[in-house]
């Protein structure tokens, strides 16, 4: 399924305006942000071979302490049901979280099940879809009946009966609960809330001034490390380490599908396609990093970024384009539906895979239909990350405007981008 926008993006659509939040926003994030190794919560998988294994590496690479970990025993398969989620790993993870209140980011494993299944039904949903089935079926009877109905009411009948039938598909597609782990783990501390769709990111630069039903005290960092084999975990992590000492180096590309529409306001695709060129032209503006920007309708082909240290484009469903060489630390991620539904499988072609197998140290995907405006904020998620200041896990969080969705980080959490050379 390709990517469908039908809600609107509340955001600042503003450039000058959001240069300016950009401003005030350094002035709170020192206090509210600098995450530190012993603020981070490791969760492994008892059950899936290499977890535990890899989650000790990691705790030590990063001097997070021995006791920051919650040993799960779960599927180890990439999807677990609802019920799985809620009976054994919200309990254990939840007791860790109330005896140690420092807690602000968890760090799935490879292992961890990377998306939780819909549950059934409530009961509510299922009275509702009842009832308009019943009005559909007495419709039908009535119309196919062998008694004479006027023309007129025949017709009327018949627009009814068609539109009763798009009113329950609508319905149908409305309910979405299929989920991200991570991004339902980023409310493991809140009790109730609506597991329908999405809810509001209190973090999101762009809500900043929106009231939400979540608080940001109820809101935990989530990241993974994870890919198709332990091989490229170890490599994520080692990566990061010493990109952080070395300096990220190489080009950042930026893959635009059209001309930048300047002042004028966008939104859904084009909003997305804007943000893109703001990001390409803040990063420009620094001139610590090369950047080149495609804005035609090609993408960037075989041969056409072999050093690649940061990259952000769309789109391409499913289809990974080999013209990246990924250099150590490098950042990205491809805007397209379904990019993170694997990490495992050896036949899969979708980018968050093949990005990781190809060398890149954090990428970002949904693992089902997440709607363009789920993503991450191009502008936003590439200036502060570039900048320095915040690690991936924050850049990350301020830039997402959705959670208990579909997302999916993975990338070490602590990972700051180093371009200060």
């Amino acid at each position: 399924m390709g990517l469908v926008s039908n809600m609107s993006i509340i955001i600042d659509k503003n450039f000058k305006f959001f240069l300016l939040l950009l401003l005030l926003f350094f002035s709170f994030c020192s206090k509210t942000f600098a995450l530190d190794p012993k603020e981070i919560l490791v969760v492994a998988n008892l059950n899936a071979a290499k977890s535990k294994g890899l989650a000790k590496y990691y705790m030590e690479k990063r001097n997070i302490p021995k006791n920051n970990i919650v040993l799960l025993f779960l599927t180890d398969k990439e999807t677990c049901s609802r019920d799985e989620y809620e009976n054994k790993a919200i309990p254990p993870i939840r007791k860790f979280l109330d005896n140690n209140d420092h807690i602000r980011a968890i760090v799935t494993i490879f292992g961890v099940p990377l998306r939780i299944s819909s549950p059934k039904k409530t009961q509510a949903e299922q009275n509702k879809l009842h009832t308009l089935k019943m009005k559909k079926k007495d419709l039908e009877d009535q119309l196919s009946t062998g008694d004479t109905i006027d023309l007129k009411i025949r017709q009327e009948k018949e627009d009814e009966l068609s539109n009763l039938k798009n009113t329950i598909s609508n319905y149908l597609k409305g309910i979405d609960k299929l989920a991200s782990f991570d991004s339902e783990l980023m409310l493991v501390k809140k009790d109730k809330y609506d597991l329908n769709r999405w809810q509001p990111n209190p973090y999101y630069l762009g809500f900043r001034n929106q009231k939400t039903n979540i608080k940001r005290t109820e809101v935990l960092m989530t990241s993974r490390l994870d890919g198709a084999d332990e091989t490229i975990v170890k490599r994520i992590i080692n990566d990061s380490i010493e990109a952080e000492k070395d300096g990220l180096k190489g080009t950042a590309y930026f893959d635009a599908r059209w001309k930048n529409p300047g002042e004028k306001k966008v939104s859904g695709y084009g909003f997305y396609d804007k943000s893109i060129h703001r990001a390409s032209q803040l990063l420009s503006e620094k001139k610590r990093m090369s950047v080149i920007l495609n804005d035609d309708n090609s993408l960037f082909q075989k041969g056409e970024s072999s050093d690649t240290a940061i990259y952000c484009g769309w789109y391409s469903l499913a289809k990974y384009i080999d013209a990246f060489t990924w250099q150590k630390g490098s950042v990205g991620y491809h805007i397209a539906s379904s990019e993170c539904t694997t990490l495992k499988n050896k036949d899969s072609s979708i980018w968050c895979k093949k990005m990781l197998d190809k060398g890149i140290a954090a990428t970002i995907g949904p693992v089902g239909e997440p709607y363009v405006q789920a993503f991450p904020i191009p502008e936003i998620f590439f200036n502060y990350l570039t900048e320095g200041y915040l690690t991936l896990a924050e850049t990350y969080l301020i830039s997402l405007p959705y959670i208990s969705w579909k997302m999916v980080l993975v990338g070490d959490p602590l990972y700051r981008v180093n371009l200060h050379q």
